[in-house]
C-alpha cells in the first residue's frame, strides 16, 4: 500500500499566553479524507512523538467527525511517531499540517527536515497548509539551498495573522519569513481558498485550502 506521512505539532500553547493550541484538526482531516478514499495509508509523526494536541476541535465539520470517528486514525494521532522512527523511503509524500503550534516546533527540527528532504529529493511531494509551511522556513536541500527559494509558495498570510491579533504572539510572521528565504509568495484575500503548486511543492493558505491541498498532492503522486 502506498503511504503518505502527515506531520502534526507537539506544541500545546501559544507562546506565553497559555491559550491551548496544537495541530488544526480540519487541516489534517480534509487532506486525509482525499488520500484515504484514494487508497493511501496515512501515518503520523510529530516532533516529540506520542499524543499530538489539537486545535479547532470542531465535530460539526462532517469530515472532522468522520476522521475522529475512525478509531484507527484517532489512535494514530495519540501515538504519533518520533522523527527518528520514520523511514522516509516508505512515503510518497509528506504533509505538514497547520495549527499555531507549528510556529514553535516545526522550524529548525532537523529530524523532520531530514525526512522531508529525502522524500523530496527521491521524487516525492512536500505539502503544507496554513501555518504548516513553518516547516519550510529552514528546510534546505542537499546542495544547501532553501527548498522554497525561487518557488511559488503560500501560507497563512501576515494580514490574516494581524486580523486575529496574534502577530505579537507568534515568534515570527510566516509570510515575511518565507519571503526572506526567497519564496515567490502568492496569496488570495483573507480566509479565501488558495493553493499553489510549484514542481512537487504544494502549499495552501489557510484552513479553507486544506482539501484542495490534498487533491493537488494526490494528482502529483498518481
Amino acid at each position: 500500500m502506498k503511504k503518505v506521512l502527515f506531520v502534526l505539532s507537539s506544541h500545546p500553547e501559544r507562546g506565553e499566553t497559555r491559550v491551548p493550541t496544537g495541530f488544526h484538526l480540519a487541516e489534517a482531516s480534509h487532506p486525509w479524507k482525499v488520500l484515504h478514499e484514494a487508497g493511501f495509508e496515512v501515518d503520523f509523526v510529530s516532533p516529540k512523538g506520542g499524543v499530538a494536541p489539537i486545535d479547532a476541535f470542531d465535530l460539526n465539520d462532517e469530515v472532522n467527525k468522520e476522521f475522529w470517528g475512525n478509531d484507527k486514525y484517532q489512535l494514530k494521532t495519540k501515538k504519533t511517531m518520533e522523527p527518528s522512527e520514520v523511514d522516509a523511503s516508505d512515503y510518497e509524500a509528506i504533509h505538514f499540517v497547520g495549527g499555531h503550534g507549528t510556529m514553535w516546533d516545526f522550524p529548525g527540527n532537523q529530524g523532520l527536515e531530514s525526512i522531508a528532504r529525502k522524500i523530496y529529493e527521491d521524487g516525492g511531494v512536500v505539502s503544507a497548509v496554513c501555518h504548516g509551511p513553518a516547516a519550510l522556513v529552514d528546510l534546505k536541500l542537499s546542495d544547501g539551498s532553501y527548498l522554497v527559494d525561487g518557488k511559488k509558495v503560500n501560507s497563512f498570510t501576515d494580514a490574516e495573522e494581524k486580523e486575529i491579533k496574534l502577530e505579537d504572539v507568534v515568534p515570527f510572521l510566516l509570510e515575511s519569513k518565507l519571503r526572506e528565504r526567497g519564496a515567490k509568495f502568492e496569496n488570495a484575500g483573507l480566509w479565501q481558498e488558495h493553493v499553489v503548486v510549484d514542481e512537487r511543492l504544494v502549499t495552501g493558505q489557510n484552513p479553507a485550502s486544506a482539501k484542495k491541498v490534498g487533491e493537488e498532492v494526490l494528482k502529483l503522486i498518481r
